[in-house]
């Protein structure tokens, strides 16, 4: 543990007063899962860990049906398990971009905390004790903080105006346009919408700060020619928002940060984002640290300060490429070297040791995601641990510890995910927190079973069956086959709140997932197969593998099934009402039904364009052919149709054109619209009807359950 002076150790006890509370006691008889049993459990955030590698810090939010009454705090426990961990904070708000000082002794966050009207930074002095101070005050907000190495500045983002070099020049544009008797977008260049928002001439900016008191912020990257070039615009992050994703170099004397100067090239070509440097103190212009072109991401310098890694994908005509872990030496830059070579598999998180030999990486593999290693001066990746269910979803390695520790985030989707420990030599970890652990043993459920079959075009397809609450081999049990988004994507075995597998057949149905041809995890060129075949041969395969199930499975009622699907799901759901009539009921949210009305309207379209051979206009005959909409005279299965009405990925248009269809044709059909919704129903009460709908459209046809008339809302 760190070692404090006598008061520091009593004030540190006082901030950790809180503990966690004890778990309930396990009832002897397991119970299904209930939407109140998966909304209320606890959150548990992924791991931070202390450069000393001592301390993990983790955010944990306990969920209400109340916005208003649900928390997010952070919590701190020995990364060696000696201790349970203790609560850090007591606030409502959120802490995000948690960051450790390089001491060891206190770390930063952005929250919105009482009297903030944006996101501020805060700094919380773990061996003083006491409570946060506010960092930073700026009307743009600040988000995403860094500390420079000595420690004594911190680097973080902010969204400003263009021309605006610094906070005052910021809310003066702010309250003119506040004050404007008019309200109107103007755009002149594509996009401009993005998930769920209209897009603005806000851009995002780099400054630093120094951590003492009555410190004022600098505004590096505003002034410079670079940030008024047309097309400036940073990367796309977890929180679906536009970063820069911004480190300090080993010296704290450069920045480095992730960027385009592509965006309005995005109607009409892809969007390259490269790694740019520049001194921290501003002033001069900013240069690619890597001239290949393509996009890069998730740069990290190595603890010796040597290399830059990042993930790297090459850019071109094809629909997709795998991300490679590649370097490049530091502070030279120059040409990248490749580290995970002949590696066909998806990357998701990298860390590496503290002596900068060895790279630990996550790993996408049939629903798993397991734990492999590579040399950081490169090499062929080899497996480490490969957990027979779920996987680990976050890594982290602290870069001043004397010898490697892995922590991380373990879950599947029996076990809500935890903080662990990874013992390599033992090749398994342990639990740092059981905050779910006893509530999930709680519950009936069970992993997943996999199994392979081969398609009709020669390709090996994998597949997950999840069975119901107390399930008896000997019954019969209708059939919902579920159809993952993406579709660069794949099933997990994880825990989902959006379509959680558990909840979904908890009335008592069997169900299927499959990964179809352009679903990651399975090399590179499966991926890449949807070319031109957007819809058809995926859409074969499910109807495949549903075959293959009742193969190998005879306590699946063949005569009772169901499709469901959301996003590319929903496309595949809505290709399936079009192509066969096998299924009773189809469930369908945020589908397209039209591909070209979905390229015109959607939030982007060149990858649509490159799926399908050229614009609509070319002459292409998939935008027709593989178009739902054009078989709608064959329409006749019964149609549960969802939709956020603030969804600009999949806009509401393609799901009233269905709608229109299924009316036309006179096939039973119900339309659920959620005007706070956008392409994911997060509001908890929105998400409780919405498996309510869901449960009884399913047990109207495959239990032939009715409801009666004043139950059925138009």
């Amino acid at each position: 543990m760190i070692r404090f002076n006598g008061r520091s150790a009593a004030m540190l006890c006082a901030a950790l007063l809180m503990p966690l509370a004890a778990p309930a006691a396990t009832p002897s008889a397991k119970t299904p899962i209930t939407h109140e049993k998966l909304w209320m459990m606890p959150r548990v955030g992924a791991p931070v860990v202390s450069p000393d590698g001592r301390w993990v810090v983790f955010s944990v939010l306990e969920p209400n049906y109340d916005p208003d009454k649900e928390v997010s705090n952070l919590w701190l426990v020995p990364a060696d398990g000696s201790a349970p961990p203790r609560r850090l904070t007591h606030t409502r708000a959120p802490e995000k971009g948690i960051a450790w000082s390089p001491d060891s002794r206190a770390i930063a966050f952005a929250t919105k905390r009482e009297g903030d009207e944006a996101e501020q930074i805060y700094i919380l002095d773990l061996a003083a004790g006491g409570e946060a101070r506010r960092l930073t005050n700026l009307s743009t907000g600040a988000a995403n903080p860094k500390w420079r190495p000595d420690g004594k500045a911190i680097l973080f983002e902010s969204s400003v105006y263009p021309n605006a070099l610094d906070d005052e020049a910021n809310r003066r544009i702010a309250g003119a346009r506040k004050a404007r008797k008019y309200n109107l977008r103007v755009y002149e260049h594509f996009p401009v919408r993005l998930w769920n928002q209209w897009l603005d001439d806000r851009q995002p900016t780099l400054i630093v700060q120094s951590v003492e008191e009555g410190s004022t912020p600098k505004d590096i990257l505003s002034p410079t020619a670079f940030a008024h070039t047309a097309g400036f615009t940073g990367s796309i992050d977890s929180e679906i928002s536009i970063s820069l994703a911004p480190l300090w170099s080993p010296d704290g004397k450069e920045v480095v940060f992730t960027a385009s100067t592509e965006r309005w090239n995005s109607a009409f070509a892809p969007v390259q984002f490269h790694l740019y440097r520049m001194p921290a103190a501003g002033g001069s212009e900013p240069q690619e640290v890597t001239p290949a072109p393509g996009t890069y991401r998730d740069a990290a310098f190595a603890p010796d300060g040597h290399s830059l890694f990042f993930k790297y994908a090459p850019q071109d005509q094809e629909v997709y490429h795998e991300e490679r872990l590649e370097r490049v030496a530091w502070p030279a830059g120059g040409a990248a070297a490749a580290v995970t070579r002949d590696f066909d598999h998806e990357l998701g998180a990298f860390a590496l040791t503290p002596d900068s030999r060895t790279a630990y990486l996550l790993v996408e593999e049939a629903g798993r995601e397991s734990l492999y290693k590579v040399a950081a001066s490169g090499g062929q990746p080899t497996a480490v641990v490969t957990p027979a269910v779920g996987g680990y979803t976050a890594l982290a390695i602290p870069g001043k510890a004397a010898r490697p520790e892995l922590l991380a985030s373990y879950g599947s989707s029996v076990s809500p995910a935890e903080v662990v420990r990874i013992d390599l030599a033992a090749r398994r970890h342990t639990n740092l927190t059981n905050i779910d652990s006893a509530a999930a043993r709680a519950i009936d459920w069970q992993p997943p079973e996999h199994f392979y079959f081969t398609s009709a075009k020669g390709r090996s397809i994998h597949n997950m069956i999840v069975l119901p609450p107390a399930f008896d081999a000997t019954k019969k049990y209708p059939l919902l086959v579920f159809i993952h988004g993406g579709a660069a994507s794949h099933n997990t075995d994880q825990i989902g709140l959006r379509w959680n597998h558990h909840l979904l057949i908890a009335p008592g149905y069997v169900l299927l997932m499959t990964d179809y041809t352009g679903s990651t995890g399975f090399g590179e060129r499966f991926v890449q197969a949807i070319k031109l075949d957007p819809l058809k041969t995926p859409g074969d395969e499910i109807n495949q593998a549903v075959d293959e199930a009742l193969k190998r499975y005879p306590f699946i009622d063949g005569s009772r099934m169901c499709a469901a699907g959301a996003s590319y799901g929903g496309h595949l759901a809505n290709w399936l009402e079009a192509t066969t009539t096998r299924y009773r009921c189809i469930v369908s949210h945020a589908g397209e039904v039209d591909l070209t009305t979905q390229w015109g309207e959607s939030d982007f379209n060149y990858g649509r364009e490159l799926a399908n051979g050229g614009p609509p206009w070319a002459g292409n005959p998939v935008w027709h052919e593989q178009s739902a909409i054009t078989y709608g005279g064959n329409w006749k299965t019964p149609m549960l149709l969802s939709i956020g009405e603030r969804d600009f990925r999949v806009p509401l248009g393609n799901t009233l054109e269905n709608w229109s269809t299924l009316q036309r044709m006179h096939v039973p059909s119900r339309l659920l619209v959620w005007p706070d919704a956008w392409h994911w129903i997060l509001k908890p009460e929105d998400s409780r009807r919405f498996y309510q709908e869901v449960h009884a459209w399913l047990a109207r046809y495959l239990k032939d359950e009715m409801p009666a008339k004043d139950q059925t809302e138009r």
